[in-house]
């Protein structure tokens, strides 16, 4: 999978991010209709994706591996309960639009605007967090900037050529007659699992 940069973190503004504001992103992301779940390890993140699965009867997942992901082992857990999930980009291409979840990473949040960064490079990273009604967002919990002149400078150390989206909510649109409409052009669910457990030295 191709991606912006593998060294996000080592780009990060030093004092400018960290655990400690995390609390100020999740408050302001549930402002803007996202979902926020922290939870300490990798074995907690894969048991609140089942439920979630469980719980909206979702049949067809598409994936895009990053380290949390594979830490909860999150595809196999979805196989052994019956999930249909699709991983490689080809496959990926076929079944976002029809398929009931995409599940992602992301490499860090904002606590100013309660959005995250998503290297989104490859192809497959924008069609799962654009196409499914659901989207699930891995993020380290300790991966919050301070603001967006923050993630605007992490950005410029990393950029060389690709694409970078930040997300903020769910999928929301007032076009029609002025009325706010979650989900017309996008996930109508945005979801963020942040785990405290450090995986691959705590690099995303």
């Amino acid at each position: 999978m191709k991606v912006v940069s593998e060294k996000w973190e080592q780009a990060f503004p030093k004092g400018n991010w960290g655990p400690d504001l995390f609390e100020e992103f999740a408050m302001r992301a549930k402002k803007a209709s996202a979902e926020v779940y922290r939870v300490k390890t990798s074995a907690e993140a894969q048991e609140m994706i089942l439920n979630l699965v469980k719980f909206t009867n979702a049949k067809k997942a598409v994936v895009v591996t990053c380290p949390l992901g594979q830490a909860a082992a999150i595809n196999d857990a979805l196989a052994a309960i019956g999930v249909e999930v699709h991983t490689t980009t080809t496959a990926i291409a076929t079944h976002a639009e029809t398929a009931d979840i995409g599940i992602s990473g992301v490499e860090f949040a904002v606590a100013e605007t309660g959005s995250v960064c998503q290297d989104a490079y490859s192809v497959e990273s924008r069609l799962v967090s654009t196409l499914p009604p659901i989207h699930v967002a891995f993020l380290n919990s300790r991966n919050v900037l301070k603001g967006i002149e923050e993630a605007m400078d992490t950005i410029s150390r990393v950029f060389d050529r690709g694409y970078v989206s930040f997300i903020t909510g769910p999928s929301l649109t007032g076009d029609i007659e002025r009325v706010h409409t979650i989900g017309m052009s996008g996930p109508g669910r945005f979801i963020v699992v942040a785990v405290d457990e450090l995986v691959n030295g705590g690099a995303e």
